[in-house]
């Protein structure tokens, strides 16, 4: 065993012991391909997206549109060791398992709130730079008594659920790419799959590995991009992908990676992929003279046995702006010109909700969701785009809809085989894409984890007013909107929808909020005292139906800057929560201050450099440092606001915590590479941006409510 093989395995076996443990009671309920394929029993959640149509959608009908009024908290807990607190939780036999902070699991009684155990792997000692990906874990999964998750650092973990220990580990990246885990695993036919991110930050080839359940034994391995045609291909589908591509792509990575929707068909036996972004976005760079660059921001099917290629259906041939497929792969049966049809549910970034025949791939329709500049319509007979030619900033840039954020990012969607409705969280965002002043032959990946796009990128904040969010509720048989409302700024939590005509969603003024499924109308609030982004669950324990879900703002959100910043939370203020609930519950939350804009700090004898400051602003973006503590240096909850905050007031301190890595157990990344005088830009930049947002605060606003 190396070094570095050593050092993770100890982190492991430390973590296991640290997470303490009263063994949580024995599972009686034997999740298998019958359970997670299981579409009418409620009485757990086990999966993301809770059975293998991943339509999160539970048959359970105790709590309805008609006494939804009565539900009242039952207990909380409080996660305040957590950065991170975005992810699905599972439930099973009446304890709900979540991986909060960096890596973590805990295990708690659904019924009590009472804590069961707690695993850390302890990613911090062994992710290196792969701790800049700053998104916490998305979602676990669970097969006969055993929960599995990737972490960030690259593994993948098989825990057993009664005593909180890892029973296996299996190093899925190696550990000095640029590959991390954010997603959830997904279990089918005894096997656990699993992908990657990456491909925003460096040279990055995707793909997804399956492992044996019981075992981690790799069975098999399917690349989503081509490589270096000169070392051959691995099967017939890369070289079938890699006439598709053009110049010498390998060197750059490709990108394609599936960082979040993989779906399991026990109908085909077959496994779909999300794909995602080109490493780098700009295509230009990437593959010289245009091509599809298969398997780029596809749905790619297949063989759930031997991994081997089966069909493919491509969202954005020649992806250039960051799309992806990586959206909720939600499957359904719908009637479709008078016969039932098995399909696909898709509504990724690019604003179209596809619906595509399981069966073939064949496109079936596709019509825009949300505002779409960037293509007129899809081509139903070729299932292309029909793409306006600016798009793809010929000129050097442009501006379209929708941008990055995409019409609809990771925050599930979900389907109602009642109301025959999909309910999509939808950004209405624009983007800008510049690469003008970009030397394309010269442009290589940076040698540390950061931005790695191709275009020109600006850390600029986001004006309050930029943009929007609103909770649709689709059609996918006429491709129409039923009803719509607005939601509390750009970005929504996950939604879930039941049986009892309601659909879950949690939003960034702090509210968790019941809507009835078929019409739209709010029927009941939540104050939970902090944004909540994490999707929701709903399961029974004893007969009695429960609602969980997490509080906090992490990832995307946090990087919007004022448009979730205006309402107030603040990292070390406001709470990150597990809360559950349950018809007439009395418990209450903990006092909690109330929402407040972060108040900048200034030191009168600081001069600021205006060329370091603007230096400084180049490097908070390009190091990733906007995921955390948001675009223009204007937190929105997810780590603290670095205007307001005594740290940036002390370049002695300063150093310690960036360069130096004191805090990297609390998920604050090290970042060895900058130099001293790097270091004094980013503080220049601070005390520019704790100015300038104090002089705007002078002038009349409107504030938050």
């Amino acid at each position: 065993m190396n070094a570095w093989l050593r050092k993770f395995a100890l982190a492991g076996l430390l973590g296991a012991c640290l997470g303490a443990a009263t063994p949580a009671a024995t599972n009686r309920t034997e999740i298998d391909n019958a359970a997670l394929g299981n579409e009418a029993d409620g009485v757990n959640w086990a999966a993301y997206g809770r059975t293998f149509s991943e339509q999160h959608y539970s048959p359970l009908r105790q709590i309805n549109a008609g006494n939804v009024s009565r539900l009242g908290l039952a207990w909380s807990l409080d996660l305040s060791d957590s950065n991170f607190a975005t992810t699905a939780p599972i439930a099973v036999d009446g304890v709900i398992y979540f991986s909060p902070g960096v890596s973590e699991v805990h295990a708690v009684d659904a019924r009590s709130g009472r804590r069961l155990w707690r695993y850390d792997p302890e990613v911090y000692k062994v992710a290196g730079e792969k701790m800049r990906a700053s998104w916490g874990t998305r979602g676990l999964a669970f097969w006969k008594g055993k929960v599995y998750l990737g972490t960030r650092d690259g593994r993948l973990i098989a825990i057993d659920t009664k005593t909180g220990k890892p029973v296996w580990s299996a190093m899925t990246v190696d550990p000095d790419d640029r590959r991390y885990i954010t997603g959830a695993p997904r279990v089918f036919n005894g096997k656990v799959i699993i992908g990657h991110g990456g491909a925003d930050f460096g040279a990055t080839r995707g793909y997804v590995t399956a492992y044996d359940a019981e075992t981690g034994k790799q069975l098999w391995r399917f690349h989503t991009v081509p490589g270096d045609p000169a070392r051959g291909f691995e099967n017939p589908a890369m070289k079938m992908a890699a006439e598709t591509w053009n110049g010498e792509w390998w060197k750059h990575g490709g990108g394609g990676t599936v960082w979040n929707a993989m779906t399991y068909d026990p109908q085909f036996n077959r496994i779909y992929l999300g794909t995602g972004n080109g490493a780098p976005w700009n295509q230009k760079i990437r593959s010289p003279g245009g091509g599809d660059n298969l398997f780029l921001c596809s749905i790619v099917a297949l063989d759930a046995d031997t991994g081997q290629y089966v069909w493919h259906y491509q969202v954005n041939p020649g992806e250039t702006w960051d799309f992806n497929a990586s959206m909720d792969i939600e499957l359904a049966t719908l009637e479709i010109e008078g016969k039932p049809r098995e399909v696909i549910l898709h509504a990724p970034k690019n604003g179209f909700f596809y619906v595509i025949d399981r069966e073939t791939g064949k496109l079936i329709s596709a019509e825009k969701f949300a505002r779409v500049t960037w293509a007129e319509r899809i081509d139903l007979a070729t299932g292309r785009p029909v793409e306006n030619p600016d798009a793809r900033y010929p000129a050097g840039e442009t501006l379209m809809w929708p941008g990055p954020a995409g019409a609809h990012n990771w925050q599930p969607m979900s389907f109602n085989p009642n109301t025959r409705l999909v309910y999509i969280p939808v950004v209405n965002l624009l983007g800008a894409y510049s690469d003008k002043g970009i030397d394309r032959a010269q442009w290589k990946a940076p040698a540390n984890v950061e931005i790695a796009n191709g275009l020109n990128f600006e850390n600029l904040d986001v004006p309050t007013n930029a943009g929007s969010g609103t909770l649709v509720a689709w059609d996918p048989v006429q491709q129409m909107a039923v009803w719509s409302v607005p939601i509390a700024g750009i970005q929504g939590g996950g939604t879930a929808t039941t049986a009892g005509n309601l659909v879950f969603q949690g939003q960034m003024d702090g509210k968790f909020r019941a809507y009835a499924a078929d019409s739209g109308k709010l029927l009941w609030s939540f104050y939970a005292a902090n944004g909540v982004i994490a999707p929701p669950i709903t399961y029974s324990v004893g007969g009695k139906q429960y609602v969980s879900v997490l509080t906090g703002v992490n990832g995307s959100p946090s990087a919007f800057g004022s448009p979730h910043a205006q309402f107030g939370w603040q990292a070390r203020v406001h709470a990150k929560r597990l809360l559950t609930f349950a018809l007439d519950g009395k418990a209450e939350l903990p006092a909690s201050a109330p929402p407040a804009l972060a108040v900048p700090l200034d030191d009168p004898q600081f001069k600021v450099d205006a060329a370091l400051a603007e230096r400084g602003q180049h490097l908070f973006g390009q190091k990733l440092c906007l995921t955390c503590h948001g675009s223009g240096a204007v937190a929105s909850g997810g780590a603290p606001d670095l205007r307001a905050s005594p740290l940036a007031l002390s370049a002695p301190t300063f150093a310690q915590v960036v360069k130096g890595g004191i805090l990297e157990a609390r998920g604050m990344p090290r970042y060895a590479e900058l130099s001293d005088a790097d270091l004094e830009s980013l503080i220049h930049y601070l005390r520019a941006r704790a100015r300038e947002s104090l002089a705007a605060a002078s002038k009349p606003s409107v504030r938050p409510q």
